[in-house]
């Protein structure tokens, strides 16, 4: 019990540590359908706590605000009605002070709820609702830096904060070969029902580069003409490009005739040799074809996994989000956790450096919409 105790005080602190460079304007806008504000984020996750394991576990457990379910449930049918996603920014009251207080009534609750019951069904809620904030401290920061990267003075989020700096340590492939893998989570540890059940997958033998690919290859790219060449892009990628003038990367920016990116520490020169970071599963695929070669799928990615340096960016598959055999949707609200989701999304593996302290592992599904920029993510080539 001390041991779970003490993992929610520290993932609930994360969050808020996250949070100490921002000043309190920093906490409402809401630019974009897509992001959400850090007040949002902070609210939802203690919300959780309270919906799936006060109001159900604690004996007259009185609800800090009987308003906050409507504002703060995500996407949760089954609890009720709730705000529009596009209203989260809009939403000037309650107050960032009321959001801590929340938070604090809450943290007090949970550790009156745990004095008095340590049931494996409880200790089970409280560890995917701790997954699950560490799920939105990511979000947190890369909706944030979205958020800061459209002022035009771009401010810095905390000196020296980067989550886009890294470079490669390896270089060559992997030579992979062929056979029957299995795939998906069996530990006896925490994962998402999405990673459930394992099963095995026939693979051909491939060779998976053993690094990211950087900047400088990806300026070539952009310098070959790579986003005015129709014959790269699939058909809707194509239209993207086009009807949203994407002509690089979403941070980027020529000044001069020199390549600069916004990162959390204001903006900053292009290296060649750091790793490309905030590409969408269209560009991915675009330079894939460009180079000659292609994104591995996920179960490509899973099989060489252990041969592989990942966790500095989230890496598109060319994997759709579907379920696996035997995948089983949970009854009540904890079953549209993940499984509601799998639809015209792709498959992204690893993880990033926004990527909470001990919430990656190597079957670990996330997933995004083809067009999605403004995660971590990076290109892994298969050939």
């Amino acid at each position: 019990m001390i041991q779970f105790l003490e993992k929610y005080k520290t993932v609930r602190a994360y969050s808020e540590q996250l949070c100490s460079p921002l000043y309190i304007e920093d906490y409402i806008p809401q630019p974009a359908e897509f992001v959400s504000p850090p007040k949002w984020h902070l609210a939802h996750t203690t919300w959780f706590f309270e919906e799936f394991l006060l109001k159900t576990k604690l004996p007259n457990y009185k609800v800090f605000h009987t308003q906050f379910s409507f504002l703060f449930n995500s996407y949760y049918n089954f609890v009720g009605e709730r705000s529009g996603r596009l209203n989260r920014g809009n939403m000037t009251r309650p107050t960032v002070e009321k959001v801590y207080a929340y938070r604090a009534y809450i943290d007090k609750h949970i550790n009156m709820l745990l004095e008095q019951d340590s049931s494996p069904d409880l200790l089970e809620i409280l560890e995917l609702g701790l997954n699950h904030e560490q799920q939105h401290q990511e979000l947190l920061i890369t909706d944030l830096k979205y958020t800061l990267s459209l002022n035009p003075l771009f401010p810095v989020y905390k000196e020296g904060y980067s989550l886009v700096s890294d470079k490669n340590t390896s270089t060559g492939f992997s030579s992979i070969k062929g056979g029957i893998f299995k795939i998906g989570h069996s530990e006896n540890s925490f994962c998402y029902d999405n990673e459930l059940a394992q099963h095995e997958v026939l693979l051909s033998d491939f060779e998976i580069s053993n690094a990211l690919v950087t900047n400088g290859e990806y300026l070539e790219f952009i310098n070959d003409g790579g986003y005015k060449q129709f014959s790269l892009w699939l058909d809707e990628g194509w239209a993207w490009v086009n009807n949203n003038q994407i002509e690089a990367p979403i941070y980027w920016h020529n000044i001069d005739g020199e390549w600069h990116q916004y990162t959390l520490s204001g903006l900053q020169k292009i290296d060649p040799q750091e790793i490309l970071a905030h590409i969408s599963y269209y560009e991915a695929a675009a330079f894939a074809l460009w180079k000659g070669m292609r994104l591995p799928t996920e179960f490509e990615w899973e099989a060489a996994s252990n041969q592989l340096n990942w966790g500095s960016r989230w890496e598109f598959t060319a994997s759709p989000y579907s379920p696996y055999p035997g995948f089983k949707t949970a009854e009540g609200a904890i079953g549209e956790y993940n499984g509601k989701f799998m639809i015209n999304q792709m498959v992204l593996r690893g993880s990033s450096n926004a990527t909470s302290k001990d919430h990656s592992r190597n079957t670990y599904r996330n997933f995004f919409h083809p067009q999605a920029q403004w995660q971590c993510t990076g290109i892994r080539l298969v050939k």
